[in-house]
């Protein structure tokens, strides 16, 4: 009797511990229950809010699209160049483009870009208004040769003739010797910086291992170069042909051999004809360099001067 006693104490004693430990597991698994439900709110919410300034970031580029079309069209009516504006319009469509991936979105970033772009706009803006008015100086410059006689207009244009070759030779000879006192970058070496700091040679890099580039050269002795402040102009072109550029950062538009064109950095040296080296530090902010060729572009006072590429893998 005892014995059975002792057994049925003991299947009960069995039979409460497996109870408990079945209460127990239920417990763990309505708390793991409650948790993922709350980490899936909590991304469902992340994702509406980025989807939500994905929106509203594309209503601004397109509005801006419209807008830089309407003065690539002004711009082409006045007679202006609109050859860095199409540069520009191009990026804004790479711009858009890659808004359709939604993880890969940076806010911050399109913030900069639009303000660069609207920055651009107003600038357009401004040289519309002064298109316009010299347009209009040349319509009553027009007017008021049209009414003059045509004795004077002979003389005139005898003497115009006259100053006209003279112009023109003195013109070709001040072009043979500007050119020739153009400063020239010799020895252009693209250098990799990683984001410890740490340098590296070769031309070709690994896009993890790039946060920086150094763009180093040396400046030509040339006896005919005016030895003062000199603006140099570097221009990084990506594999897509594209200029990497940012106005909020330091980017902006120069005229060299004869066009408007977009630079992505600008320093200016005391040049001393010494065969001085030069060098450009540029970074994207963290934003990674594409893989690709590209090419780097050197301009002073109007003038090509250097150039030089390095590969990214």
């Amino acid at each position: 009797m005892e014995a059975n006693q002792e057994r049925r104490n003991s299947s009960r004693n069995y039979l409460i511990a497996a109870l408990l430990i079945l209460a127990t597991l239920n417990v763990l698994l309505l708390y793991f229950y409650y948790q993922e439900r709350q980490t899936n709110k909590t991304q469902e919410a992340t994702i509406a809010a980025k989807t939500e300034e994905v929106l509203l970031t594309k209503t601004k580029l397109d509005s801006i699209s419209l807008q830089l079309d309407a003065k690539i069209a002004e711009i082409q009516r006045l007679g202006g160049n609109v050859d860095s504006l199409l540069r520009v319009k191009e990026q804004l469509e790479v711009d858009k483009r890659e808004l359709r991936n939604v993880n890969t979105f940076n806010l911050r970033k399109y913030e900069q870009k639009i303000r660069s772009y609207e920055g651009l706009l107003v600038q357009k803006d401004r040289e519309i208004v002064r298109l316009k008015k010299e347009n209009s100086l040349l319509t009553q410059q027009n007017e008021v040769l049209t009414q003059e006689n045509t004795g004077l207009r002979t003389e005139r244009q005898a003497l115009s003739d006259s100053v006209s070759v003279y112009s023109v030779k003195n013109r070709e000879l001040a072009e043979k010797v500007t050119i020739a006192s153009a400063l020239r970058a010799e020895n252009v070496s693209v250098n990799a910086i990683n984001s410890r700091g740490k340098e590296r040679d070769g031309g070709s890099y690994k896009a993890r291992r790039i946060d920086k580039v150094k763009v180093s050269f040396r400046l030509a002795e040339n006896p005919l170069t005016q030895q003062n402040e000199k603006d140099i102009y570097m221009r990084i072109i990506d594999p897509n042909g594209a200029v990497l550029a940012d106005m909020a950062t330091g980017s902006g538009e120069f005229n060299a051999v004869g066009k408007d064109m977009i630079y992505t950095a600008r320093q200016r040296i005391q040049f001393d004809n010494s065969r001085q080296e030069v060098s450009f530090v540029y970074g994207r902010g963290g934003q990674r360099f594409n893989e690709g060729r590209y090419v780097i572009e050197l301009y002073s006072e109007g003038f090509k001067i250097g150039e030089g590429e390095f590969t990214v893998k």
